[in-house]
């Protein structure tokens, strides 16, 4: 049975805020973020606004981000099913150390962005970044979008563009129950295909000698 892999992104998914606003608004540099924010990129302004933060600071802060009650079940759910799991998402792709002597989290860009011919935006916000990625997923493939964000609307203005399955959910309880079904579905489905082939081959091995031995099927009448 092929793997099954589910690929969640972190912001907005697995926990409800953006954790780099959310990492803003708890050390209450809004303003200033918000003037930075037009002529700097993402990722350079959360490092410098990060200065002056310890890391510990920063890992209290991200201790107490709102996380809703069902998705951490339904993560475990997933791989108690044998799932493979990923994120995808700037937090675990962008080049990142911890300066000792600091005490600090320097982050830096993967790839530079003003010279990417892949077409997408230089980070997977605004819906767009989840859109892009989205348009490789082929039939038998599934798209769990979050109901009135972002991608959910650019799915709705460009369905047909889509060979995936499409399936929305609103907050965790919802996403639970979906990814379930259909982590249950595509077994079923897998374990049909399973039987079919075994038959056909069982079916095959049969010598034709053995058929032609095989006295007439018993017509019932009715």
């Amino acid at each position: 049975m092929a793997e099954i892999v589910i690929v969640f992104d972190f912001d907005k998914t697995i926990i409800e805020p953006d954790s780099d606003n959310w990492v803003v608004d708890e050390f209450g540099a809004n303003a200033l973020f918000n003037e930075l924010l037009p002529s700097m990129p993402w990722n350079s302004l959360m490092e410098f606004h990060a200065q002056g933060k310890s890391l510990e600071e920063i890992k209290e802060v991200l201790r107490r981000v709102p996380i809703h009650p069902r998705i951490v079940p339904a993560i475990k759910a997933a791989y108690a099913s044998g799932c493979d799991l990923r994120i995808v998402s700037e937090i675990n792709t962008n080049p990142s150390y911890i300066d000792e002597e600091e005490g600090r989290l320097r982050i830096s860009p993967y790839v530079d962005f003003h010279t990417c011919t892949h077409g997408c935006p230089p980070n997977m916000c605004k819906g767009i970044g989840d859109f892009c990625p989205s348009l490789k997923l082929g039939e038998g493939d599934f798209m769990m979008p979050r109901k009135d964000f972002p991608v959910w609307d650019l799915i709705c203005e460009n369905r047909e563009a889509l060979k995936s399955e499409i399936h929305e959910w609103t907050d965790g309880k919802d996403m639970e129950v979906i990814m379930l079904k259909l982590i249950e579905k595509i077994k079923i489905q897998e374990s049909s295909q399973l039987v079919s082939i075994e038959h056909y081959k069982f079916h095959e091995s049969i010598p034709k000698a053995v058929h032609e031995a095989l006295p007439p099927p018993l017509r019932v009448h009715q």
